[in-house]
C-alpha cells in the first residue's frame, strides 16, 4: 500500500475539520529551519517552544538531555507535541555532538544563539541552506560544544538594561523572523509532496485511536 493510499484510508477515521487542517497546513510546514534545545530544564519553557514551532509551521524539533529530562509540560504545549516531530538525544556519552553530527548529514547549518558582537541577526543570517537553531538555558546558555563547533552564530539584539529574553520567547522573536522571510523569498522552503504524505500520516496516526490494530488491518485487508 502506498502512502498516498494509506492516508486516504487512514484519514477516514479523521473528523472532516481536522482533515481539512490537514490538507490546509501540510503545504506550510517546512524542514528548511529546525530547532534545538539543549538541557533545557524548564518543561514550561521548551513546551512554549514546542507550541511556537507548531503555529510557525516548524515540523522538527530536536531535545538534547545530557543532564536533564525534558518532559511535555501539556498546559503550556496545548497539544504542540501532537503535530511536531520531536527528536530525542538522549541515549549517548555525548548527545549534544551526536545531534550536531546527525543534523549535518542532513544538509543542516549549526546556529549558535549567543550574545557575540559580530553574531548574525534573524534579519541578516544566510538562509539559502537549511539552518538548525540551537537554544541553551538562560542560566547557562549552550555548552562549549555548540558555541565552538557552530558555523554561525545569531544574536537578537537588546538594547535594554537585563542580560538576555526568557528562552521562549527568543525562540519566538528568532524563529518568526527567519519564518516570514522565508515565505518572502524564492528559497524551496516547504515540504516534498512525499514528505506532506508522511506528515499527515503522522498526525492521523496520532488522533485516531487504535491507529495501529487500524493500520494493522487496512494493509492486511484482502
Amino acid at each position: 500500500m502506498d502512502d498516498r493510499t494509506l492516508y486516504e484510508r487512514l484519514s477516514a477515521f479523521v473528523s472532516d475539520h481536522k482533515r481539512e487542517l490537514f490538507e490546509q497546513l501540510a503545504p506550510m510546514r517546512t524542514r528548511h529551519i529546525t530547532v534545538a534545545l539543549e538541557d533545557i530544564y524548564q518543561p514550561h519553557n521548551a513546551s512554549a517552544v514546542l507550541r511556537t514551532c507548531d503555529l510557525l509551521g516548524i515540523q522538527d524539533v530536536h531535545v538534547i538531555e545530557n543532564r536533564n529530562r525534558y518532559t511535555v509540560n501539556p498546559d503550556v504545549a496545548l497539544g504542540a507535541s501532537k503535530w511536531i516531530d520531536l527528536h530525542r538525544h538522549r541515549d549517548g556519552t555525548d548527545n549534544t555532538r551526536a545531534c550536531m553530527s546527525a543534523l549535518r548529514e542532513h544538509g543542516y547549518r549549526i546556529v549558535a544563539t549567543s550574545p557575540h558582537g559580530d553574531a548574525f541577526t534573524p534579519e541578516s543570517i544566510p538562509l539559502e541552506r537549511p539552518i538548525a537553531i540551537f537554544l541553551g538555558t538562560e542560566q547557562h546558555g549552550l555548552s562549549d560544544a555548540v558555541i565552538d563547533g557552530a558555523d554561525m552564530h545569531l544574536r537578537i539584539p537588546m538594547h535594554g538594561f537585563t542580560e538576555s529574553y526568557n528562552i521562549s520567547v527568543s525562540a519566538a522573536i528568532i524563529l518568526y523572523t527567519l519564518i516570514m522571510r522565508t515565505h518572502a523569498s524564492d528559497i524551496a522552503w516547504t515540504l516534498s509532496e512525499e514528505e506532506r504524505l508522511r506528515v499527515m500520516i503522522g498526525w492521523a496516526r496520532r488522533v485516531v485511536k487504535h491507529a495501529d490494530a487500524i493500520e494493522d488491518r487496512l494493509r492486511n485487508a484482502p
